[in-house]
């Protein structure tokens, strides 16, 4: 499963890669972070650019911060164009507790192991908060 990893949690992103690395994870299952730059994505996309995106790559996106005000939000762009087949948007609740907290981080790590593993019951659900 590939994730796209919003530009504001790039740090954040490795440090829970590296958990999935240490906690044995990638050695079971298929997990990809892929940033912005890695996909030619500018920095500057509209919440609607990096949904759409994201959709027709199939692809998570992993947030922690994406507006939800506006036209072009995220929360209004899902409204719009979620459809039953439409991956999550993942968004980590707390990124300092994230950063923190090792117990927080590895019920984060534990959430987006399970919805990468059974994404078919997850397609459709919009937005998801973990852990």
């Amino acid at each position: 499963m590939n994730f796209l990893i919003d530009y504001n949690l790039n740090g954040p992103a490795l440090i829970l890669l590296g958990s999935l690395t240490a906690s044995g994870w990638l050695d079971l299952i298929d997990v990809r972070f892929v940033n912005f730059s890695e996909v030619e994505l500018p920095m500057n996309s509209s919440d609607r650019q990096v949904w759409r995106f994201a959709q027709a790559n199939q692809m998570i996106l992993l947030t922690a911060n994406r507006s939800m005000k506006g036209k072009d939000s995220l929360e209004q762009v899902i409204r719009e164009e979620n459809t039953p087949t439409s991956f999550p948007v993942l968004t980590i609740a707390n990124v300092d507790r994230l950063l923190a907290d090792s117990n927080y981080r590895e019920r984060c790590v534990n959430r987006l192991v399970e919805i990468a593993i059974d994404i078919e019951y997850y397609q459709g659900t919009m937005r998801i908060f973990i852990p």
